[in-house]
């Protein structure tokens, strides 16, 4: 009984390839189809195929078997056209070298859809399929994906929140809080995704950076910007304590207009010991305070008077909704009195603020002069 070892080329890269005629019958003529396209794509996978047909032709021999070895190729245009093809050249084949049954060497899963082709004709003893232990396209990209992790862009755009969800997850899973670690999760989410659509990340760098400088070079405002937090903890806490109030009994707008209308001079007040801090570095490092310094209290103020008014109706004005809304609470002379102020204040501020900036104008006009 003969053996043929027969490699499959579907898609005729011998002939494209390597200008090479099929079939291939014959070790000589393999050995020196296998080099032919060696030189012509090293990295095509027939090339190992051919060569463990080659392999594999030899280890027969040598085992005193009676055996032929050859290659049939199809057509690019992989499908009847190439299989008929291969039905031809396969009866060539059969006919020249009398073959009784075929070991298939098979570079992949497409070149064993001829199978019932072949068996057909010949009885299949073994299939041998070829695998290349370092596969190009794995290989690429194994180093494509180390290259985009290692890409400054892409780590901020999708590893960091994977990371900032991990860390806040597994922080509430140690402190056995899991449910309302789901909250957290959503809550830093929300908080990532609205500092992208803002653009706030060079804002927060810088912010970031000016707190390291501010440890090393003793900046006041580090240290007023934590009083001013510390400020505004207890103000929060006991507007949310008066807003609990209103949760069971009222609309959920009702306790929100609470917390707001009891945390605004909390906001303010820390607001004013934060600007305080940042005009005081401003002043020593420029030699002079720019204007915003000498507005920003006046808007702080004017801010407080507005908001507390407002908040203050609007809070008192939906305390009986959805039944009626109360339009008397923005009648009353305190809310005209606190929203007259924060406009007269507001007013103050923007011509303090312009007549600065006029003054710094003249006299850098004065010095362009003088030098």
């Amino acid at each position: 009984m003969k053996t043929l070892v027969l490699n499959v080329d579907r898609d005729d890269d011998f002939g494209r390839k390597a200008k090479i005629n099929s079939p291939i019958i014959g070790l000589k003529d393999n050995v020196k189809a296998a080099n032919e396209l060696a030189m012509a794509d090293p990295e095509d996978s027939d090339v190992n195929a051919i060569f463990a047909a080659i392999s594999l032709y030899n280890h027969l021999a040598d085992q005193k078997k009676d055996v032929e070895i050859a290659t049939i190729c199809g057509d690019i245009n992989v499908g009847y056209k190439s299989d008929e093809i291969l039905a031809e050249q396969l009866e060539e084949v059969i006919k020249k070298t009398g073959v009784n049954d075929a070991v298939l060497v098979s570079d992949g899963a497409e070149d064993e859809y001829i199978l019932p082709i072949i068996q057909s004709r010949l009885k299949i003893t073994s299939i041998n399929r070829v695998s290349v232990k370092q596969s190009r396209e794995l290989e690429d990209t194994y180093y494509r994906i180390l290259k985009i992790l290692n890409d400054d862009k892409v780590l901020k755009q999708f590893i960091l929140p994977i990371a900032l969800v991990l860390i806040v997850w597994a922080f509430f899973v140690l402190l056995n809080m899991t449910a309302s670690g789901f909250g957290a999760i959503l809550l830093t989410l929300g908080l990532y995704l609205l500092i992208r659509v803002f653009k706030w990340e060079r804002k927060l760098e810088m912010f970031w950076d000016e707190l390291k400088s501010g440890f090393l070079s003793g900046k006041l405002s580090l240290y007023t910007y934590a009083l001013a937090v510390v400020v505004l903890i207890p103000f929060a806490f006991l507007a949310y304590t008066e807003a609990e109030k209103y949760f069971e009994q009222y609309v959920p707008l009702v306790p929100v207009l609470s917390f707001a209308y009891n945390v605004i001079w909390g906001i303010v007040i820390a607001g004013l010991i934060a600007v305080f801090g940042r005009a005081v570095d401003r002043s020593m490092k420029e030699k002079k305070t720019p204007a915003i310094y000498y507005s920003a209290p006046f808007s702080l103020f004017a801010f407080g008077f507005i908001s507390y008014a407002v908040f203050g109706a609007l809070f008192e004005g939906f305390l009986n909704w959805p039944e009626n809304f109360n339009v008397s609470p923005f009648t009353t002379m305190s809310f005209i009195l606190y929203t007259l102020a924060g406009i007269l204040i507001a007013l103050i501020g923007a011509v303090i603020n312009h007549y600065i900036k006029e003054s710094s104008v003249v006299e850098e006009k004065a010095l362009k002069k003088t030098s």
